[in-house]
């Protein structure tokens, strides 16, 4: 008995989607074509692989561990396979990156721009998105995270140099309400909270001066996702605002921001591009890594 390798790619695209309609969808054929390609694996197996209704697929106890087994598998395959363009003067093929919008506007992008322009025949994919995805289940080349967020299993290259925060809001908002002099002081003004879509909670402000760390739970009228939203709220002078540094250089120097507690906001690592940690990789992936690491 012989199993075809396209009829396991196909019981894995189920498996991984859950559904017959976008499976066909990821392989380019028809669901119909589907059906018989999994009927006739389950038969030659003599196993039922998967568990079907009007409305949902499911693997049965035995699907699940042939998937197990098999997935890995063919991964290690298209790792080899890949390897092989390391043979082609020119390599190809689509890189996947996740990351969250300021390490993406501030440091990816303008790396990114240059790389495509030296490596035309290689596509880049960026997914935008503050919680912390599994690179491995969601299928991504590699992630950007802070350093201190990144897993320890994972390969981590620094692309960054340290960052900063910054305590900003409008010059008219401190003359009306006046100046903290301390992180503390926060807690009485109106304050733009940021939430973290990975857990659910509010950033927590983090101060340090002098070997003494402070960490401040703020409250405030206006509260957003994302650090853009939270500068723009700065600007429309809805209250004071903690925000990534070089996001606000610029206000600041022309005015329209002013910033505050400088000296209790300390450089922290900054961002590193990381992924899992296997025995090759493709040429266009190594050629991305490499440009994209700090100098």
């Amino acid at each position: 008995m012989k199993t075809k390798l396209n009829d396991l790619l196909a019981f894995i695209a189920i498996a991984e989607e859950l559904s017959f309609t976008r499976a066909a969808a990821r392989l380019s054929v028809s669901q119909s074509a589907l059906s018989h390609t999994i009927k006739g694996l389950e038969e030659r197996l003599g196993l039922r692989l998967l568990t079907r209704t009007t409305r949902s697929v499911a693997l049965t106890e035995i699907g699940q561990k042939l998937y197990n087994s098999v997935a890995p598998r063919l991964v290690e395959i298209e790792d080899e396979l890949d390897s092989l363009n390391a043979l082609k003067d020119s390599p190809g093929g689509t890189i996947k990156i996740s990351t969250a919008e300021h390490a993406a506007r501030k440091v990816l992008w303008p790396k990114i721009v240059k790389f495509m322009h030296q490596h035309p025949k290689i596509n880049v994919e960026l997914s935008i998105d503050y919680s912390l995805t599994d690179i491995v289940a969601n299928k991504f080349d590699a992630g950007i995270r802070l350093g201190e967020s990144v897993e320890k299993d994972m390969i981590a290259v620094n692309i960054s140099s340290a960052l900063r925060m910054a305590v900003v809001a409008t010059p008219n908002y401190f003359a009306k309400y006046g100046e903290p002099s301390t992180p503390k002081e926060l807690a009485s003004h109106n304050c733009i909270n940021m939430r973290l879509p990975t857990y659910g909670r509010l950033l927590v402000w983090d101060f340090e001066k002098d070997d003494h760390e402070i960490n401040v739970r703020v409250e405030g009228q206006f509260t957003a996702n994302k650090s853009t939203f939270i500068r723009e709220a700065a600007l429309d002078g809805l209250g004071v605002a903690y925000v990534p540094e070089d996001m606000i250089l610029e206000d600041v120097a022309a005015g329209r921001l002013k910033r505050v507690l400088d000296a209790w906001c300390d450089s922290f690592p900054g961002y590193y591009l990381y992924f899992p940690n296997r025995s090759h990789y493709s040429p266009a992936f190594s050629l991305f890594v490499e440009a994209m690491r700090s100098e």
